[in-house]
């Protein structure tokens, strides 16, 4: 009993002393409570904090804006060539409820060469109400030939635009070029040699298309060559085949910068759709000019032979509100018009209350930017507790003395057996 006695006051002190050196070991960086005096334990691997990563969320979408609106094409009215047709400009507008004409456009005189350099004065009052406004355009038709509508033969017209191809005519460019540059109307559109597919100028093509072709470049480079000046050249047939197609006057894509179409409602019983599909007629004009990557143009149209034709009208300005021309001024006396011409009350009231509806396009709303999503930060998972070993809570107190919380191993009770 008494050999059983000191086995179990040995035991005591065994496990007392076992428990104090293993406290202190734990201490150690290292060693833990059970490896035995000096024994090293197992070297603990270090935790790298892992840092948070955002969670996918999905993309936040801003709502979709509405298209901002057409811009409608700017247009005008032929009123008269001089000054009297800027002070109907105010007046047609009014009549139209308000909108404002964006196009001014009048002809130079075929007569002579002196009015078709642009005779002094011709051009002052256009020139100062296109400068008025930075939206304005002023659209000039430029005859190619004097004695333009005087029926010359297809023979002195053949010999005539020779003559200009050779560049005997050019003196006479160059100080038009250089009157609209003075005047402050270096941007003018001018409608050269319009309607040359036809019958009616004198700066028809039919005769010679060839030659009018190098007599077109010839005055479109003269009046390029004046400093200054930004003009764009407006090649503009008559709607439909007339005399010759008018495919085979087109001058080249280097000096043409618009191709424009004059498209009265003619012949007599043809409808819209008719003037549509025809040969040469607006779908080839439209086809021909993004084929060759221009803006379209209307700078004359209105009613003809088929008198007060509210169908015409309806359908061309719906036609050009789908195409987008650069511009469309209607040839606004009788038998064409609509406000200064009383024989067609139907078709102006058309024209009216199109032109009316129409307002600028209103402000698109800036998008407001929505909140970057804030990404939910991941929880940084916290190093397990040591997998060999329990801690034992001794107090505060004791804790202190000792530096730290014991971590018994959970087989230390083996190394004593």
């Amino acid at each position: 009993m008494a050999a059983q006695q000191r086995r179990r006051r040995r035991w005591a002190v065994y496990v007392a002393a076992g428990l104090l050196v293993s406290a202190a070991l734990t201490q150690v960086p290292g060693l833990a409570v059970g490896a035995g005096v000096g024994e090293a334990a197992e070297t603990p691997v270090a935790t790298t904090p892992v840092p948070a990563v955002p969670v996918p969320t999905a993309p936040v979408v801003p709502p979709a804006l509405p298209a901002p609106p057409d811009p409608q094409p700017a247009f005008g009215a032929y009123l008269h060539y001089g000054p009297l047709g800027v002070l109907r400009m105010a007046e047609i507008s009014r009549w139209l409820d308000g909108p404002q004409p964006r196009v001014g456009r009048s002809y130079l005189p075929g007569d002579r060469w002196s009015n078709i350099e642009g005779a002094p004065g011709f051009l002052d009052a256009w020139a100062n109400w296109r400068r008025e406004r930075a939206d304005r355009m002023f659209v000039l038709n430029v005859p190619m030939l004097e004695r333009n509508e005087e029926g010359l033969s297809d023979a002195e017209v053949r010999a005539l635009l020779r003559r200009g191809a050779a560049g005997e005519f050019d003196p006479h460019y160059r100080r038009l070029a250089e009157r609209l540059v003075e005047s402050g109307v270096p941007d003018t559109i001018l409608v050269l040699g319009w309607e040359m597919n036809g019958i009616t100028y004198t700066h028809r093509c039919g005769p010679d298309p060839e030659a009018w072709k190098r007599y077109w470049n010839r005055i479109v480079t003269t009046m390029r060559s004046v400093p200054g000046q930004r003009f764009r050249f407006d090649f503009t047939p008559s709607r439909g085949r007339d005399a010759v197609p008018w495919t085979d006057c087109y001058p080249g894509d280097a000096t043409v910068d618009i191709i424009g179409m004059d498209a009265y409602d003619q012949p007599q019983g043809l409808s819209f759709d008719g003037q549509v599909t025809e040969p040469y007629g607006l779908q080839k004009h439209v086809e021909f000019a993004k084929e060759h990557g221009k803006p379209i143009s209307y700078p004359e149209w209105g009613l003809f032979r088929n008198g007060d034709n509210p169908e015409y009208m309806r359908g061309m300005l719906a036609w050009m509100d789908v195409h987008k021309p650069l511009y469309h001024t209607i040839t606004d006396y009788c038998p064409h018009g609509v406000w200064q011409c009383r024989q067609n009350p139907k078709a102006a009231e058309v024209y009216r209350t199109v032109l009316s509806g129409r307002s600028e396009p209103e402000p698109v709303p800036v998008p407001v930017p929505l909140p970057s999503p804030v990404p939910t930060p991941r929880p940084v998972p916290t190093a397990p507790p040591h997998p060999d070993c329990s801690p034992l809570n001794l107090g505060d107190w004791v804790e202190h003395w000792l530096g730290g919380r014991f971590c018994v191993r959970f087989d230390w009770w083996s190394r004593f057996r």
